[in-house]
């Protein structure tokens, strides 16, 4: 005989909470757990490519960074190929393209390496600029929240990619635009993340 339990009430919901770095990534949390961390080169040291630097942080409604962030991130290789057996191009052997990063705990920076991605192809065809997916989870976010990171020197790319021309404004087209600058002669990408206010980043339902 099943018994009915209606007397159980349903779970309050919750957000990440302090504990999602020692759950989704412990070593960068200090906690050494795994003989193998995800590590912050999102392509892997073989992947072949342009190598980039990709730097930002994450703003609050009140313009102060959050530090309690972790951020996923997935791309393509630099042809274009995502690391997944679906993918109908050739995998390159040693290329990760996904990875987790967490905000410095003083700072709220966040960064990582990878190489730039090469353009994907999309539905029916169309082609997408060159991009980073990334999947932002901090205290205070019920709900991970989805972007994309696209590249300011790739402005033709851009122009044409479907998703980004679903955006009907160009001032919210450009919270996914990563503005390019260098250091020590390697392309440095720099991204800030706005949860709200005017300069609100671009979030996908996925």
């Amino acid at each position: 005989m099943v018994q009915k339990l209606d007397y159980l009430k349903e779970t309050p919901s919750q957000t990440a909470g302090p504990y999602v770095h020692i759950g989704l990534a412990p070593g960068a949390a200090g906690f050494d757990i795994y003989e193998r961390e995800l590590g912050w080169d999102i392509a892997g040291p073989n992947a072949a490519g342009a190598r980039i630097r990709v730097e930002g942080r994450v703003i609050d409604g009140t313009g102060s960074p959050v530090k309690d962030v972790l951020i996923e991130v997935w791309q393509a290789n630099a042809a274009g190929i995502h690391a997944h057996p679906e993918d109908p191009g050739q995998v390159e052997e040693g290329f990760r393209g996904w990875g987790r990063v967490i905000t410095d705990f003083e700072t709220g920076d966040w960064g990582f390496d990878t190489v730039k991605p090469g353009p994907v192809p999309g539905r029916n065809g169309a082609m997408q600029a060159p991009h980073l997916t990334l999947w932002i989870v901090a205290r205070g976010i019920n709900i991970g929240l989805n972007t994309r990171l696209y590249f300011s020197d790739e402005a033709e790319a851009n122009a044409a990619d479907p998703v980004l021309n679903l955006i009907e404004w160009e001032n919210r087209r450009a919270t996914l635009i990563a503005n390019r600058d260098e250091r020590d002669g390697k392309p440095l990408y720099r991204f800030d993340i706005h949860l709200q206010g005017p300069q609100e980043t671009v979030f996908f339902d996925i």
